[in-house]
């Protein structure tokens, strides 16, 4: 295994973060569980308080995440090298398959909806609701950004001895952006609704990514990639 998948993962959460039918209401939400107004988070307080409930909430995915890669690891790193054959072919169809689903070449209706963040149910602490909703956030993934997890998950499932890495990776990728937004809400806003659109074409990108990534998971080849061991050869052909 190289720091390869690793990077792509974390690049991964990133996209996860990007999604369109998230990206733009992502601050009202931080600064709904902050108590405050993403327009009006002026106030260094409001501002440190929207920061925290975001780090609360990141911390909530995050285990969740970290968790499901323990059980992958648990449950697949000791099969038969039979099964891990097996498991390289269906975890690298699956990649190709959400990475032309990202790329645009088919729709899938279900994965087409938009999908709300909204809150509704406040504890005493919103620390705690924060971090109750980070679970949530996690476990019950919207499907909208579900190409992109469905993508690393078969990465986990092929490789699972590294499948704890590849998922905590995906939430530090999915969790830096959110922490970013959480200090800086106001401003964030204006960026998201200014360039919405045009970070769409990332979305693409890193679907040809996740389908060259899926055809050496396939073909059991990813360890070409450890020491860019391709590119050694077309020189050597060339």
């Amino acid at each position: 295994m190289t720091d390869i998948p690793v990077i792509v993962a974390f690049f991964a959460g990133i996209v996860s973060f990007l999604s369109p039918c998230i990206l733009p209401i992502i601050p009202g939400f931080l600064a709904y569980l902050g108590g405050a107004s993403s327009e009006n988070a002026t106030d260094a307080k409001e501002r440190w308080g929207i920061f925290l409930n975001s780090l609360f909430f990141v911390i909530g995915f995050s285990v969740v995440f970290a968790a499901l890669g323990v059980l992958l690891n648990g449950v697949l790193a000791h099969a038969a090298y039979a099964v891990q054959t097996w498991l390289s072919w269906i975890g690298g169809a699956v990649i190709i398959f959400f990475g032309l689903y990202l790329m645009g070449f088919f729709k899938i209706r279900f994965l087409e909806y938009d999908h709300k963040l909204t809150p509704k149910i406040n504890f005493h602490s919103r620390y705690l609701t924060s971090l109750i909703f980070g679970f949530a956030f996690a476990a019950g993934w919207t499907p909208c950004v579900g190409p992109v997890l469905g993508g690393i998950l078969g990465l986990a499932a092929s490789t699972p001895g590294e499948a704890f890495p590849l998922l905590l990776s995906y939430a530090f990728g999915l969790g830096v952006p959110f922490l970013v937004v959480g200090a800086f809400v106001s401003q964030a806003a204006r960026f998201i609704n200014r360039y919405a659109v045009a970070l769409h074409y990332v979305t693409i990108v890193f679907g040809a990514v996740l389908v060259v990534l899926g055809i050496l998971v396939f073909t059991q080849d990813l360890s070409l990639v450890a020491n860019f061991g391709f590119v050694n050869d077309l020189l050597l052909h060339t």
